[in-house]
């Protein structure tokens, strides 16, 4: 799923003051400048007091100059730039860090001068406090809209400012606007267009009231009390800088409004809290609302509690005192899930069903009112969507928060979060991040795939999250694909071997294992076709291969793209999301539609042919990309059977006009029944219910050594050797060794895309160890050298750690600014290393790189993947603790010429073939011919039997020695009857696989 970045901006006063109203009134402190940009504060960075621009990449930070105007506001001169930002992009003053923080609490806020290009943009403004300087403090936002000429004097009021939910530089600090600890300012400028800008003269300005340094707010904004309950209400007055108030603050409060009824449901309450002046910052006092015990079943009612305030700023809100549900036969878990499912959407009004079927984002809700207001079912966190600070508990605490706000509601029904974790919990920093499923389908072993996804689940649900997107089961047919390693590989067979991984996520296939506090709802994604789309096809901006067309016959559809989905639907998988692709089936005269609306493949294949029984969640905005106008998205998407839809920002928009297309009969309201009925089955399975908060019970365990310990399995299982000339791996403890390459000591490139953010950063941003870490606690005598700059004589061998920088998604199609061939860092530090000593080459990254016009050179090449976090998992098999055993979960071609190649393909000449791995420190069967027929003679009689352990080992056996006689004489001969063998293998035909093996050693 795409993710973009988030800005949560706060309402902003904007004033065109002429240049005689910055005079001051008499009672207030002198304006006090900020920045008069006439060169007083010098382009420059952290430590120094200084401007310094940033941005998204290379070419997003804007150009600035101090430039003599004429017109200037203040002064001569203006700052004044240039910008053309593609992501994000702006400029920041920060106070020198090696000197106090600025103290900005006398004043009523910041005001500064804009020269407007009226082009309607939004400009976000953000101001820094607390923390240890500019770039480790918290960031407060707002923006103003340029739609004026001229300049114009933005007067900010610090009310104004909010604190970012989406993005802090640091872990959270406080959460309060500490206006005695300020670290100067930001300014984001405008993405997608070029543009220019003009400003001048930032200043404080203005008395600072009592209500800007003292607030009122309540410990919870809902309430929840069983009928007859008393809730206590804890109202806390706060201040900057911890100073008491100067002046009484005083609360009136009043029970009033709301679902129930006063005398009836509960007891009128009303008086006034006082603070008086002196009050220390922290203070609490307490309102009671006594509820009273009602005969019969009920639904929840809202009490709300009004409060007025003086002399502090108020709560955001008014809190809310909720009776819960009681009674009621849905509520009892004593019930079957069906009788308790139908109870409830018996109930239910036609809003609460669209509520169901809707998730947002996490980011667009903030606080969270209006997942009561909309009865929204589902949040989620896209890829970089995190609290501050990014802790197990910060999670668990936000989720918690979201699930109080669903009580407010009628039937209390819980939401169901979910997360992208397709690798481990890779939104979590510190978590234990698995191989990306490239990898796994490398290692060949369905057991540790299991052991990955009970790993992952464990984690993901003791940070309160029950629902994992993941796994990936699309086939991955073009490495061209930015998606690629997202897939276990190329063949539907090795996929499905791999799925696994859904009992190590859910548990058990008749689901009576998701209430446990160690396993989620996972998802089958994504349907179908994705991993097929071909090259040049895609639609969607600048992307080459993802979201494009799928152009199939209906059996190479039904044995290659939805052969794993059968496999999913058996394993009892809870959800699948269809695709962003378009499905073009040859003969069937529909042409190429958008998966979203084939209601053919959802609801005739998936629900009706395979009897799946979960409910389909959209991707992010799909049906955005669908044809026609916002009504027609819905209804397409709707009756096509997608059951809830994923609208991160338009989820007012999609629950609205989804009620309406019901009411107009475009939608049946049977259809609308089915969808929630699927949502409301895997809330009840899930125990949601009986436990909507979370069960932080197993958060020690996350980034565990229990738990790493599996991923550094998974490390080792998923290294492929593809060449070994003269037996150089595994290295000697007593060699000397010299290590090169970008990605030998970094950990951001190592862990990928889909790491802590969408799309993965390089550099270290978690916790886990590089493959240069894991050399050294190896015990390894190694020297290291990013570049090969260092001098290279008299080691005796070199290892070079080469391959990609992250990337997920369309982002990272080849030909959209990415390619199979390696950086010119790269191939300079492996010809330099491999031209001095013997050496070899380790490829970290997320499909096969092309290094046949190298490989000569190289004595050993190993396909790495994308590891992880935990690099000693490499060192392993590098030194020897663990033998090589991976083996290529794609095929590695010769050139991009050849792309698509696969296993299976009529003209199929690679530079390694499918199913190809040397091994380390593993006895190869000797013999022949003679040798490899006895072996096909015993596979078969054991495939006769059953005995599929038996038969694998049989064909491993025949795999290892025909590998050892072909060395690197691969021909098309070869490659096409070994690749065809590991496909057999995978379908359980072992005799076969062994006469494949027969053909191959006939033809080097």
């Amino acid at each position: 799923m795409p993710r973009t970045a988030l800005l949560v901006s706060g309402a902003l006063l904007t004033a065109l003051l002429p240049l005689s109203a910055t005079a001051h009134a008499a009672d207030d402190p002198a304006p006090v400048p900020v920045d008069r940009f006439e060169g007083e504060v010098p382009f420059a960075a952290q430590p120094a007091d200084g401007i310094f621009t940033w941005g998204s990449d290379a070419d997003d930070p804007p150009t600035l100059h101090l430039t003599d105007r004429t017109d200037a506001p203040e002064g001569a001169k203006v700052l004044t730039g240039t910008y053309d930002i593609s992501g994000y992009g702006g400029f920041t003053h920060d106070f020198a860090a090696g000197e106090p923080a600025h103290d900005w609490s006398a004043h009523q806020g910041i005001r500064f001068w804009w020269e407007g290009r009226d082009n309607g943009r939004k400009i976000a403004f953000e101001i820094k406090d607390g923390g240890a300087n500019g770039e480790a403090s918290e960031l407060w936002t707002t923006s103003f809209t340029d739609d004026f000429t001229g300049w114009k004097q933005i007067q900010i009021p610090f009310t104004d400012f909010q604190y970012r939910t989406d993005y802090q530089p640091v872990g959270g600090i406080d959460h309060v606007l500490g206006l005695t600890r300020m670290w100067g300012y930001a300014v984001t400028l405008p993405a997608g267009t070029k543009g220019d800008f003009a400003m001048d003269d930032v200043e404080l300005y203005g008395k600072a009231d009592q209500s800007l340094r003292a607030s009122v707010s309540t410990d919870a904004p809902v309430y929840p009390v069983k009928a007859g309950g008393t809730a206590e209400v804890r109202v806390t007055l706060a201040t900057t800088g911890d100073r008491p108030v100067d002046d009484p603050v005083t609360v009136t409060y009043a029970t009033e409004g709301g679902t129930a009824t006063a005398g009836r449901d509960y007891t009128p309450t009303q008086g006034t809290l006082t603070f008086p002046a002196g009050t220390p910052s922290g203070t609490a006092q307490t309102i009671t609302v006594p509820t009273r015990n009602t005969k019969g079943a009920a639904p929840a009612k809202t009490i709300p509690l009004k409060l007025t305030v003086t002399g502090a700023k108020a709560p955001a809100e008014s809190p809310q005192v909720v009776i819960d549900a009681h009674g009621l036969p849905y509520l009892n878990s004593k019930l079957p899930v069906k009788k308790r499912v139908a109870d409830l959407l018996s109930r239910m009004s036609l809003a609460e069903k669209a509520g169901q079927m809707t998730q947002a984002e996490r980011g667009a809700v903030g606080g969270g009112g209006d997942i009561a207001t909309y009865a929204l079912g589902s949040l989620l966190s896209g890829g970089g969507s995190t609290p501050t600070p990014n802790t197990p508990e910060a999670w668990a605490r936000m989720i918690d928060g979201f699930q109080l706000r669903s009580q407010a509601t009628r039937f209390q029904i819980p939401l169901i979060y979910g997360v992208d974790a397709v690798h481990g919990h890779n939104n979590l920093a510190g978590a234990t991040i698995m191989p990306h499923n490239i990898g796994i389908g490398a290692s060949r072993d369905p057991q540790l795939a299991e052991k990955t996804g009970a790993v992952t689940a464990a984690e993901v649900r003791a940070t309160g999250i029950p629902w994992d997107f993941a796994p990936c089961l699309c086939v991955s047919r073009d490495e061209r694909w930015g998606r690629s390693y997202e897939s276990f590989g190329e063949d539907p067979a090795l996929v499905q071997s791999m799925e696994t991984i859904i009992q190590g996520l859910q548990g058990r296939a008749d689901g009576r294992d998701l209430s446990h506090d160690d396993k989620v709802l996972a998802t089958a994604k994504h349907f179908v076709g994705d991993g097929g789309t071909a090259y040049g096809s895609s639609t969607t901006g600048t992307y080459t291969t993802d979201q494009g067309v799928t152009t199939v016959t209906r059996q190479q559809l039904e044995d290659i793209h939805l052969a794993p989905y059968q496999t999913a639907v058996e394993r009892g998988i809870g959800t699948v999301m269809p695709s962003y692709s378009s499905l073009d089936i040859v003969g069937d005269g529909q042409g190429a539609v958008k998966m979203h609306a084939r209601g053919d493949m959802i609801n005739g294949v998936l629900k009706d042919r395979m009897g799946f029984h979960g409910f389909v969640i959209s991707d992010w905005n799909a049906i955005d990309q669908l044809p026609g106008d916002y009504a027609t998205h819905v209804r397409a998407a709707v009756n096509a059977g997608v059951d809830m839809m994923m609208v991160p920002y338009s989820y007012k928009d999609f629950s609205g006009t989804l009620a309406d297309e019901v009411k107009a009969g475009r939608i049946s309201e049977k259809r609308i029944d089915d969808a929630v009925s699927r949502i409301l089955t895997q809330k009840f399975r899930l125990g949601l219910f009986e436990h909507p908060y979370a069960d932080t019970s197993g958060a020690f365990a996350i980034g565990s050594p229990a738990h790493r310990a599996v991923a550094r399995q998974a490390a080792a299982e998923s290294q492929v050797l593809l060449k070994n000339g003269g037996g150089l791996l595994p290295l000697k403890k007593s060699e000397k060794v010299y290590v090169a390459g970008s990605n030998a000591d970094d950990l951001g490139n190592q862990t990928g895309g889909w790491t802590l953010t969408w799309q993965g950063a390089s550099g270290t941003h978690t916790q886990g160890t590089t493959i240069l870490q894991g050399m050294r606690a190896a015990g390894g005598n190694v020297t290291y050298s990013k570049d090969a700059s260092t001098p290279t004589d008299g080691y005796d061998v070199g290892v070079v750690v080469v391959g990609e920088t992250p990337y997920a998604e369309g982002v990272g199609d080849v030909g959209n600014g990415h390619s199979l061939q390696l950086s010119a860092a790269d191939r300079a530090a492996v010809d330099k290393v491999c031209a001095a000593m013997k050496c070899a080459v380790l490829i970290v990254s997320g499909r096969p790189q092309l290094v046949g016009d190298r490989l000569d050179k190289i004595d050993a090449l190993v396909a790495s993947w994308l590891p992880g976090t935990e690099g000693e998992g490499v060192a392993d098999v590098l030194y020897g603790k663990r033998p090589f055993t991976g083996q290529l979960p794609v095929t590695w071609p010769k050139s991009e010429s050849q792309l698509p190649i696969n296993v299976g393909d009529a003209s199929y000449d690679p530079q390694f073939p499918y199913g190809w791995g040397l091994t380390t420190l593993t006895d190869v069967p000797r013999g022949g011919t003679a040798t490899l027929k006895a072996l096909g003679a015993a596979a078969t009689a054991a495939e006769r039997r059953g005995d599929d352990r038996a038969s694998r080992e049989l064909v491993t056996k025949a795999r290892l020695l025909v590998q050892q006689k072909l060395g690197d004489r691969m021909t098309q001969a070869v490659a096409k009857p070994f690749a065809d063998a590991d496909h057999l293998l995978l379908t359980g035909r072992y005799g076969k696989a062994v006469g494949k093996l027969i053909e191959a050693y006939g033809a080097a």
